[in-house]
């Protein structure tokens, strides 16, 4: 494999200057302080990073941008999220042009595919590029479902080698393991569901509250991962109430808004998104604000 599908990879945010345009430089800010926490990758234009929104001109330079500021210390992965298999062939090569590693990839946007059709879609992109693929499998949100059935045909594909489980099914990290065991790597999806996730066997967390807590997301993943259980498991019931607000509709502004917190980010988000206001917003700085007073100490978790 060309990625070691474990540790913490941050779905970061995208960020904006009050011109609307993309801010490196704070882009750059928040990038730096993945790595120097120890994140495992980054994950460019997922739902954090506000896709959607995105021109194809910004998603390169933030492909381009990213490869430049990591310098190999990490891959770094972008998300496919497209109407058309078509679409979604040009944007993985011209993902591995601009140097990514490897590729997030939702089902078809829009409309609803059946399973024969999600699963030709997924194969004509693999057979279409070199990089890994990891499947982003999100029924909840995306209201296609990638079973385990699916997965049989998928994995024909060499380069098809993870999933991002987001299926809020714990049990759902057995069932795969049972099935494919190291043929198909897990990365959780929920925060809310990490830890017990990681502790039934998946290899790694794409995260969300880790742009705002980068070195408390990496404590909990390395302290499980060698067994201190107890101490992950302080810092994740720390961590509960910010994990919260990542499974939430306004799950880019509560995250910016805690980026903020920190310092390693901007409230700026793009229309028709609008920041947080009001009692909404009142409520989002109070659990901030409560976590960043009972903030933990960590240990050398970097040295486990």
């Amino acid at each position: 494999m060309s990625i070691q599908w474990k540790g913490v990879m941050p779905a970061v945010t995208t960020k904006f200057t009050d011109a609307d345009e993309l801010d490196l430089k704070m882009f750059e800010v928040n990038v730096k302080a993945q790595l120097v926490a120890g994140v495992h990758g980054i994950v460019l234009g997922g739902t954090l990073g506000e896709a959607s929104t995105l021109l194809d001109e910004e998603k390169r330079t933030l492909t381009q941008t990213t490869v430049d500021i990591v310098k190999g210390q990490a891959p770094v992965l972008i998300n496919i999220a497209e109407q058309t298999t078509k679409a979604a062939i040009h944007a993985a090569q011209k993902a591995e042009d601009d140097g990514a590693k490897g590729l997030m990839m939702l089902p078809p946007m829009r409309y609803k595919s059946g399973d024969r059709e999600t699963v030709e879609y997924f194969k004509a992109v693999a057979n279409n590029t070199s990089l890994p693929i990891m499947v982003y499998n999100n029924p909840v949100d995306y209201k296609v479902e990638v079973t385990l059935n699916m997965f049989d045909e998928l994995l024909k594909c060499n380069n098809i080698e993870a999933v991002k489980e987001s299926t809020r099914d714990i049990s759902n990290v057995t069932r795969i393991k049972n099935r494919f065991g190291d043929r198909l790597k897990i990365m959780t999806g929920v925060d809310t569901l990490a830890l017990e996730s990681l502790l039934m066997g998946a290899d790694g967390w794409i995260a969300g509250l880790v742009c705002a807590f980068p070195a408390e997301t990496v404590a909990i993943y390395e302290l499980q991962k060698v067994g201190r259980i107890k101490e992950a498991l302080e810092i994740y019931r720390w961590f509960l109430p910010l994990l919260e607000l990542d499974i939430n509709p306004k799950l880019v502004q509560n995250i910016k808004l805690a980026e903020v917190a920190t310092g390693i980010g901007t409230e700026n988000v793009r229309a028709p998104r609008l920041p947080l206001h009001g009692e909404e917003r009142k409520q989002v700085l109070k659990i901030i604000e409560e976590g960043l007073k009972n903030r933990p100490n960590l240990s050398d978790y970097k040295n486990l």
